[in-house]
């Protein structure tokens, strides 16, 4: 039997492709492993340390995209060479700011020396980007009571947290019952940013709304006990010293979810609190029905709450505990708000004489 080239040509590749299907298959099963197994031990390690469930997915994102850029290879084969190439591709290529090019520098940096322990003093050494200092939007009171008016239910309670008390849109929303103290006047902000708690003012026109909000809280509590559930998630030291504390009334969420849901961190099914997206959008909605041009999001509440104070007379140390910074550095961004120079100042423009009719078109 005779055969014509093309078909001998086949039968090479079939006989090539063999093999070469082999190494292929081998490569896939095997080498996908090894990213898969370091980010689950980078996980681990995230909370061992009890990083919180948002630094713990964005580390996870940013070493993934770290070994992805550089096609998969394993950290340990990296250094310094490699790490100012991502930190350069994301800040020329993609255009990221200061602050997420420092986050990315971060997970890194957590990825070598907690993960991999390897002592690379050179990771200290790559230049950070430099955060700018924008002036921070800030409402008017009147702009504040506008956007306000055009909000209701949760969303209008917790909004009103933040500009009442300066809270940050999480703090808000993760706020226990057990945290409000009515008869002492004050709500108490646990595991905040930089893992500490402090207490801020309870805003005296947000009392009876609050009140009814935990009274909904609670019973939405005892429900989900009925029906065998009503645990809600509790930082990791908690849940082992008060193990039966998940159940207890005052460790559940006052901003609750309205379903069940299963938890990221071993995929228990509870009750976990309001969702951020759902407080953002109806800020921006009740801000454009309100006619507001300014970009006004969840932290400018924030931003208005630390103005409007300082405006009154208060004194900047306060004002920097009130809103958690470490340092009053941060908080002194708002005396640029307050600074009036060039507001005051009469324009040149204004000085002209008086346009005469001919000249100003009639």
């Amino acid at each position: 039997m005779t055969h014509n080239h093309a078909e001998i040509a086949r039968g090479v590749r079939f006989h090539v492709s063999i093999p070469l299907l082999g190494v292929r298959f081998i490569w896939w099963l095997v080498m996908p492993t090894r990213p898969k197994m370091l980010l689950t031990e980078v996980q681990h390690q995230l909370r061992v340390k009890h990083y919180s469930i948002r630094t713990e997915q964005s580390y996870l994102s940013w070493i993934r995209r770290f070994i992805r850029f550089h096609g998969r290879r394993h950290p340990r084969e990296m250094g310094r060479p490699e790490v100012e190439a991502f930190l350069t591709y994301l800040a020329v290529e993609r255009g990221v700011s200061a602050s997420t090019q420092n986050q990315a520098l971060a997970a890194v940096l957590f990825l070598y020396s907690v993960v991999l322990e390897q002592d690379l003093p050179w990771l200290e050494d790559v230049v950070r980007a430099r955060p700018s200092r924008n002036v921070p939007v800030v409402m008017t009171r009147d702009e504040v009571s506008a956007v306000l008016n055009e909000l209701s239910g949760a969303h209008y309670l917790v909004v009103s947290l933040l500009y009442g008390a300066g809270l940050r849109i999480l703090e808000s929303l993760r706020l226990r019952i057990q945290d409000v103290d009515f008869g002492n006047g004050y709500i108490v902000v646990r595991n905040g940013k930089g893992r500490k708690d402090r207490r801020v003012p309870l805003p005296a026109r947000s009392r009876i709304a609050l009140t009814e909000q935990i009274d909904a809280a609670t019973k939405q509590h005892h429900a989900d006990l009925n029906q065998g559930a009503g645990s809600v998630w509790l930082p990791n030291a908690l849940a082992v010293k008060y193990p039966a504390a998940d159940r207890e009334t005052g460790w559940q969420y006052v901003f609750f979810a309205d379903r069940l849901s299963a938890d990221p961190r071993g995929g228990v099914i509870r009750r976990h609190h309001l969702n951020e997206q759902s407080v953002q959008r109806a800020v921006k909605r009740a801000s454009r029905l309100a006619g507001l041009t300014k970009r006004v999001t969840c932290h400018t509440f924030r931003h208005s709450f630390a103005t409007h104070l300082l405006e009154a007379g208060a004194d900047i140390r306060t004002v920097q505990e009130l809103l958690g910074h470490k340092d009053v550095r941060t908080t002194q961004i708002y005396t640029h708000v307050l600074d009036r120079r060039g507001v005051g100042v009469v324009s040149p423009m204004d000085r002209l004489p008086a346009p005469s009719a001919q000249s100003s078109g009639s």
